[in-house]
């Protein structure tokens, strides 16, 4: 037993510290090169967005059907995701914004360098916020998967693994554009992935009594909206500032289209 627990350990760990190597992408990247900018912050709405909408939401509707069946499970999994909006929204209140929305600005402090830096810091810790929200789940099925079915437990962990590679440059980027520093923006990027040991720690230690799949599915349903929201409210319209053209949508597509793959080869 102490072996499989072990493995089951070692999996999930490696699914979520591949983050690491998204975040290392922040030591190849010029602090001079806007169009990267513009195409990765593009590139990671569109690996958030198709993983919320495609993989995530779909996910918790399955698991919410099977336990309350097909109309009241898709119901519950509506408002779960609008309910992880409202809640990523309140948070956005609560936080000091980069600007006061009630003071007029001058187009010379709106064009200042620091006032994007901060912009750009702020969107990279909300971003490693949500998808450690989001590994930790992820954390607890890898585990319980790899404990189950030890076959099944590895395709979910390279799956998953796949899928974390892109969100370590979601939060890497940002925050090496904002802070100039490659060791923070690795360091906050690869703690983000940190949640999905802890999360299989804590799901076999505290939650296995209360760990099922109706809890996972409303968990699911919260982080997909708020990983949607983020992408909508903060990383494409940054994108776009850096970029006059298309590249910001290219980056969307791109991403999208990676873990449409990513979650087709693992099927």
């Amino acid at each position: 037993m102490t072996e499989n627990v072990l493995y089951a350990f070692a999996l999930t760990a490696f699914a979520g510290l591949s983050t690491g190597i998204g975040s290392a992408i922040a030591f190849f990247t010029k602090t001079t090169n806007k169009a990267f900018l513009s195409v990765s912050l593009g590139f990671s709405a569109g690996v958030m967005i198709y993983v919320s909408l495609a993989e995530m939401f779909a996910q918790a509707n399955m698991s919410l059907a099977k336990m309350y069946g097909e109309q009241q499970g898709y119901l519950y999994t509506v408002l779960s995701f609008f309910c992880g909006i409202l809640l990523i929204l309140i948070i956005d209140k609560l936080i000091p914004s980069y600007e006061n929305p009630h003071e007029v600005r001058s187009v010379e402090e709106m064009s200042n360098p620091a006032h994007s830096e901060l912009k750009l810091h702020r969107m990279g810790i909300f971003t490693a916020l949500a998808i450690a929200i989001h590994n930790f789940p992820e954390g607890m099925v890898t585990f319980t998967a790899a404990l189950a079915e030890p076959a099944l437990g590895v395709s979910i962990a390279i799956a998953i693994a796949i899928h974390n590679i892109p969100e370590g440059i979601a939060v890497s980027v940002p925050l090496y554009f904002s802070t100039k520093s490659k060791k923070k923006a690795f360091w906050y990027s690869f703690a983000s992935g940190l949640a999905e040991p802890v999360g299989a720690i804590v799901g076999y230690m505290l939650l296995g009594a209360f760990l099922n799949e109706s809890t996972l599915g409303f968990v699911f349903a919260a982080v997909a909206g708020i990983m949607v929201f983020i992408s909508l409210d903060e990383l494409l319209p940054t994108s776009r500032e850096y970029d006059t053209g298309h590249k910001s949508i290219y980056g969307l597509v791109v991403g999208m289209f990676v873990m449409a793959i990513s979650i087709l080869l693992f099927m």
